[in-house]
């Protein structure tokens, strides 16, 4: 089956090494959460903030293997009042988890955009 896994992390700066960070721990958390493999991953579609120009987020998915996984990244709408530097993902990715059974993970302070199903 195909399913779409959400995450987002808020990173502490718009710096490369901020976004780099802070894009590896949420894509480290949604990989292990899931038990999943670079393999089980179709393709992931990362946002910014548009605050966050410093680097593009897919690039903590490449250092972490990810070359054979078609990546994009987008700005995400400015919205007013939006919590700001926040990097989100979709994966969509192949398992035989049910949807009910899918760890969506959200860190730092972006654990306040989804504090329904934040882990």
């Amino acid at each position: 089956m195909v399913r779409a896994i959400r995450g987002a992390i808020q990173v502490d700066a718009d710096d490369r090494n901020s976004i780099i960070e802070g894009t590896t721990e949420l894509v480290a958390q949604v990989m292990e959460r899931n038990e999943l493999t670079t393999d089980d991953v179709i393709s992931v579609l990362f946002t910014a903030t548009p605050d966050l120009t410093a680097e593009f987020p897919a690039l903590a998915a490449r250092k972490l293997g990810f070359h054979e996984v078609p990546l994009i990244c987008c700005t995400e709408i400015g919205v007013p009042g939006a919590l700001p530097r926040v990097v989100r993902l979709m994966a969509h990715v192949e398992t035989d988890r049910p949807r009910s059974a899918i760890q969506h993970v959200y860190l730092r302070g972006a654990v306040a955009l989804r504090q329904d199903i934040a882990q």
